[in-house]
Parts: structure tokens; C-alpha cells; sequence
């Protein structure tokens, strides 16, 4: 019997699941379309290149989108299950709430492991491919594209004039090009038509000129002056940035967000033992310097207690001045130790974060079945719009806390280790709390307990249907 329960509540898991992983991928896919659109439009790219850049993306809103899609379908499925008192029958067959949380959990536990797995993995390198990529578009120039009756400069050292342009051909008429490629000359060249296309490896624009001619200019000088005419005439112009050039992943240096968890552990170690090291070297310099003060302040008083009372005291002066610098000397390098350990303190609590980080987010899937289950029972959130509306609030509490603690942490202000998991305690408290209350029947909306609110809808329902 509890195995065909298990298989039942798994089954009305399902489906919400995977319609919620989707709608918030989509939503999220949506926005960064939005966000990166203006880099993409105009610069002729494959579409394979932004099926690249899509994909890649996908994998952080994977990420995000799992835990908010154990959220909704726990909403969902025992909402429903409530809602139709299924949750009732459960109950008086001896199989408690925990009972029917259980093959949830464990699901639960093991797409946590899954997800910890991805964000550690594949994760990491799917944002610096991502990276790299994007830098790569960024790199490259917009579509070489000419304008009837306007002077296109996309060609460095040209400009491009055409009186009539057919882009369907790829003709031009009335054809002006000004060459400022050489730096002691100028070349004008007219044409009454024209053809422009690229080289195959698009890293020259080949402009075929047809009856024409060329005014050349050397210094300035009119005396320079020459003009050609033509009746066929090709131009070769440089035209690099205007194919997308690929990079190596290794060209680009790796972020945080970019990293494994035990590449960023080794820089939190390393950063650790610079700290500890520059906090040493510091109490070396401070004793050896106040070794030497003491040292010196003990030699110029005996040395002040045997000359004549009528010595000035300039040797007892030249000592404090003397040992004046060193004071300030040793209060710099104090100080600029004291920030550097700063420094090497700060960039550790910075990959914690993002170390707990990529335990924090997979945690969250345990933790919101605590919440869903007995949050759908009680709300009776079959529906989706109610089921979506839950999901938003806690989406934007945790996220609330995670963003939030990620900045205490960057600023001293939290553990690393808490301000990553503050979200997880909070909502896990609260999950807990209704879980039990729920388990226990002990729950009240009204001063009436949402297992005797039910039975009191049996009853009801039983005396109508005996009238």
C-alpha cells in the first residue's frame, strides 16, 4: 500500500515539475534575450553561434529554476490532493504527512545531489564558454552594410559614398570612396558603378569599379596631383572584426562564478596563509624595532647621565628624533600590513560566498518541500494561479536573503557560511513548523483545525445527500 502511495504522490509531482522548471527557464530565457539583444541584432551572426550563447546561458537558469519548480509542484500536487480529501482518506488508512512526504524527500535529496553536482561541474564552465563567447560578439563589428546618399566609415581608412544602392544585387551607382589609408597622400576615386562583396574568409571588401577615375594628392601639393581614369577598377580593403573570431577559453581569465569548488578552495587557502604570514612579518618588524628603541633610549640616557651639567642635551635629542622616525616608520608598515591582510581576509570571505553558495541553492529543494507540502494542505492551492503566487512570495524571500547575506558577507558585516544559508534557515524553520502542525492536525484558520474544518465538510456533504 505505501509503495502505491509513494508511486501516486510521485506521479502528481511529476507533471507541475517539470511545467514549472520550463515556465520559469522561459521567463528567464525572455529576459536575458531582452537584456543582450542589442549586442546580438546587426552583426550577421550564425545562427548556430546564438543557439551557442542561448544554451550556455541556460545552465544558470537551470539552476535558479529547479528549486522554484520543487516549490510549485509540491504546491500543486498536495493542493490538489487536499483540496479532493485525498489527504484525508491517507490519513485514516494510518499513513501520516511525513508518511507522504517521504518519497518526495527522498526525491528531493537526490536531485539536490544532482543539481550540487551540475552547479560544481558543469556550471562553471558553461559561464566561461558563455563568457568568452559573448566577449567574442562584443569583438566583432556590425554588419558591413552601405547606405544610399550617406558616407559609411565601417572600413578603417575609408570612406564610402554611394548615390544608389541595390541590396538585393549588391550593385552600387554614383560611387565615391575617399582613401586615407596613406598618411602623406589622398585618393579620391569615382565610379559610375560598382560591386562590393567580402573575400570568403570575410577579412577583406572587394569593390569592383566600373568607369570611373582617381585623383591622387601627395603633401597637399597641387603640383603633386594626378588623375587616372578607368573602365575597370577593383579595390581590396582591409576589413578584419567583421567575422566573428573565436577565442581560447584560456585567453580569458576565470571569475568566481567560473570556478570549481576546489579551485576556488585552494585561492581561500592560499589567501589564508598570506594573511597569516603578513601578520607575522609584521610582529617581527614591530619587536625588532621596539628592541631597537628600548636599546637606544637606555644607551642615550647613560650617555646624558655623565656629561656636565652644562651639555645641552644634544645627543639626547638626536636620539628622540631618531627614534621619532622609527615610530612613524613603524606605524606605516603596520598599517599597510594591516590592509593587506585586509585584502587577503576579503578575497577569502568572497569565494566562501560563492563556495556555500553552490551548497546553499541545491539545499533549497529539501527545504522547500518542508514548505510546500504542508503549505498546499493548508491553503488547499490546487489551482495554479494561487500555487504560482506562493511560489513568487518564496522566491523573493529567499532570494532576498541570499543576495542580502552575499553582501553582509562581501562586508564583514555576516559569516560567510550564515549569509549563505540564512534563506535556507529561515524557510526550513518555517517548513518545519507547518509540517508538524499539519502532522499533528494541530493547524487552525478560524480556531478550527483543518482536520476537523474537513470532517466537517464530510458530514455536511453526508446529511445532504440523506435529504
Amino acid at each position: 500500500m505505501f509503495k502505491l502511495l509513494s508511486l501516486y504522490v510521485l506521479r502528481n509531482h511529476a507533471a507541475p515539475f517539470f511545467f514549472g522548471v520550463v515556465l520559469v527557464i522561459f521567463l528567464f530565457l525572455f529576459q536575458f534575450i531582452l537584456k543582450s539583444i542589442d549586442q546580438l541584432i546587426g552583426k550577421g551572426l550564425d545562427t548556430w553561434v546564438i543557439i551557442q550563447l542561448i544554451v550556455l546561458n541556460i545552465a544558470w537558469m537551470v539552476v535558479l529554476a529547479v528549486p522554484i519548480g520543487v516549490l510549485f509542484s509540491t504546491l500543486m500536487a498536495f493542493g490538489s490532493m487536499s483540496s479532493s480529501h485525498e489527504i484525508t482518506i491517507f490519513k485514516s488508512s494510518g499513513a501520516s504527512l511525513w508518511r507522504m512526504m517521504t518519497p518526495v524527500l527522498i526525491s528531493g535529496a537526490i536531485l539536490t545531489l544532482a543539481l550540487f553536482w551540475f552547479n560544481d561541474e558543469v556550471l562553471p564552465e558553461a559561464n566561461h564558454r558563455a563568457k568568452v563567447l559573448m566577449s567574442d560578439i562584443t569583438r566583432k563589428k556590425p554588419t558591413f552594410t552601405i547606405e544610399a546618399g550617406q558616407f559609411s566609415n565601417a572600413i578603417d581608412g575609408y570612406t564610402i559614398l554611394a548615390r544608389s544602392v541595390d541590396s538585393l544585387r549588391g550593385t552600387l551607382k554614383g560611387v565615391t570612396i575617399y582613401d586615407n589609408t596613406k598618411p602623406q597622400g589622398l585618393n579620391i576615386v569615382s565610379a559610375d558603378s560598382g560591386g562590393a562583396k567580402f573575400t570568403p574568409d570575410e577579412t577583406k571588401l572587394m569593390l569592383d569599379l566600373y568607369k570611373g577615375e582617381i585623383h591622387q594628392f601627395y603633401n597637399n601639393d597641387v603640383r603633386n596631383y594626378r588623375k587616372v581614369e578607368f573602365e575597370k577598377y577593383q579595390i581590396m580593403m582591409n576589413a578584419s572584426g567583421f567575422s566573428l573570431t573565436r577565442s581560447s577559453e584560456d585567453a580569458i581569465s576565470r571569475g568566481d562564478r567560473e570556478m570549481h569548488i576546489r579551485d576556488m578552495q585552494k585561492i581561500v587557502d592560499e589567501a589564508r596563509v598570506s594573511g597569516v604570514q603578513v601578520e607575522k612579518t609584521a610582529n617581527k618588524q614591530f619587536e625588532r624595532q621596539f628592541k631597537y628603541l628600548i636599546g637606544k633610549e637606555n644607551l642615550s640616557a647613560r650617555r646624558y647621565e655623565r656629561e656636565d651639567e652644562e651639555t645641552d642635551g644634544t645627543s639626547l635629542r638626536t636620539a628622540l628624533k631618531n627614534a621619532s622616525k622609527r615610530i612613524d616608520f613603524l606605524i606605516s608598515s603596520v598599517n599597510s600590513s594591516m590592509m593587506r591582510k585586509a585584502d587577503y581576509e576579503l578575497r577569502a570571505k568572497q569565494y566562501i560566498v560563492e563556495i556555500q553558495k553552490k551548497y546553499a541553492i541545491p539545499f533549497a529543494c529539501l527545504v522547500f518541500i518542508l514548505v510546500g507540502c504542508p503549505l498546499g494542505i493548508i491553503t488547499r492551492g490546487g489551482n495554479f494561479g494561487f500555487s504560482a503566487a506562493i511560489t513568487l512570495g518564496f522566491y523573493i524571500l529567499y532570494w532576498a536573503c541570499l543576495i542580502g547575506g552575499e553582501k553582509f558577507a562581501d562586508r564583514g558585516i555576516m559569516s560567510p557560511v550564515l549569509s549563505m544559508w540564512l534563506g535556507n534557515i529561515i524557510v526550513g524553520v518555517l517548513g518545519l513548523y507547518l509540517t508538524i502542525r499539519v502532522n499533528n492536525e494541530s493547524f487552525k484558520i478560524g480556531g478550527i483545525s483543518i482536520y476537523q474544518k474537513i470532517k466537517n465538510l464530510f458530514i455536511k456533504k453526508h446529511q445532504l445527500n440523506n435529504s
